[in-house]
């Protein structure tokens, strides 16, 4: 069963709802066909238009079915086709109308679901039209058949059923249109929701200066790849960088200056490091790099060229220009030790490199 439902409405969930509804639509005029053969069954409707009707009426709605499930319907403004077959259901509801005699009155039950199917999807605009459309081509059929029928259609009877649908048609329509705005409503919450969630988990995980990872995303970062090579058997290098004589920049320049740089090295060390690599900001102007399945001596000469690249950059911030270098220290990550150990072992490298005259990287043993 779950195969043919499949089948039928596809796994795509958006076209599978929108078949769903179709199909909904043509089981409503399905049941509408069982009565319009009962009352001819009971002679109160001539059997042939009545074949005629149903054969119709159920042909628009297999075409209705095989163009959304074809995907054909994709191609219009509303691949639901939720508002063509308002219109053709209510069209067949009329000629039902005019055919059934005394059994009229059971078509506007059905005219109430089918008005019900556009609360759902069409807008309050869409609804207003569709009313009005209702309401001419209802009347339309009942003058004509009070015109034609008079003892089978009483106009004084006819008169009070166009009041029951002129009445019924715009109120529909109203609730529509309250319905659509609680929808637009609830659309735009749960928008705004999703953004507000979008934000927070920005702020939980990037930097905001630099948009780079911030220290505690890093932290898991590096305890997955300490993982990933556990299993692989693999290996990764560590570095942690920080910019030279960095105090002295904002004490001279200020700290929007001081921002400046650090947004600087931040992208000119983005711009240097290999895809895999992540880069974070560790804490006020020192970062940590994370090089996966990578040896120390490859890991070097990238954070060589990272270093000298740094070290060429003149940082301008409204008339001035300003250089800064970078000390880094590169440790490769060994077996049996976890990755603060990693860590610790690059912060020690760096430490020498500060000692030794800084603008360096020094390997860790």
């Amino acid at each position: 069963m779950s195969r043919l439902l499949d089948v039928l409405l596809t796994t795509d969930p958006v076209q599978r709802a929108r078949l769903s509804q179709a199909g909904l639509a043509m089981l409503l005029l399905a049941a509408g066909v069982v009565a319009m053969h009962y009352f001819a069954w009971i002679g109160e409707a001539r059997l042939a238009p009545v074949a005629w009707w149903s054969a119709a009426t159920l042909a628009g709605m297999v075409v209705f079915f095989v163009l959304i499930r074809s995907g054909a319907s994709r191609r219009w403004h509303e691949p639901s086709l939720t508002v063509p077959q308002m219109l053709f259901a209510l069209t067949s509801g009329a000629i039902a109308y005019a055919l059934v005699g005394v059994g009229r009155g059971a078509v506007f039950p059905i005219v109430m679901v089918i008005l019900m199917f556009g609360m759902f999807s069409a807008s309050p605009r869409e609804m207003r039209w569709i009313s009005v459309y209702a309401v001419a081509l209802f009347g339309a059929t009942m003058l004509l058949m009070s015109l034609r029928d008079p003892a089978g259609y009483p106009p004084a009877l006819e008169l009070g059923h166009f009041v029951l649908v002129a009445t019924m048609m715009p109120a529909v329509s109203l609730l529509a249109g309250r319905l659509s705005r609680l929808r637009h409503r609830a659309h735009m919450q749960r928008a705004e929701l999703a953004q507000a969630l979008a934000r927070l988990r920005e702020h939980t995980t990037r930097d905001e200066l630099t948009g780079l990872i911030n220290r505690r995303h890093m932290q898991v970062v590096m305890e997955q790849e300490h993982q990933r090579c556990v299993r692989s058997g693999q290996t990764f290098c560590m570095a942690v960088l920080d910019i030279d004589n960095f105090k002295p920049v904002n004490e001279e320049h200020g700290y929007a200056v001081g921002d400046a740089v650090i947004r600087a090295v931040a992208q000119e060390a983005l711009r240097q490091v290999r895809a895999s690599d992540v880069l974070a900001r560790w804490g006020g102007e020192d970062f940590v790099l994370l090089m996966s399945d990578t040896r120390a001596a490859l890991a070097r000469g990238g954070l060589e060229r990272l270093h000298q690249r740094v070290g060429a950059l003149r940082i301008l911030h409204g008339s001035m220009a300003v250089g800064v270098t970078l000390s880094g220290g590169l440790a490769e990550h060994h077996a049996g030790e976890n990755v603060m150990q990693t860590l610790e072992r690059a912060q020690r490298a760096l430490a020498e490199a500060k000692t030794s005259g800084r603008d360096r990287v020094v390997v860790a043993p």
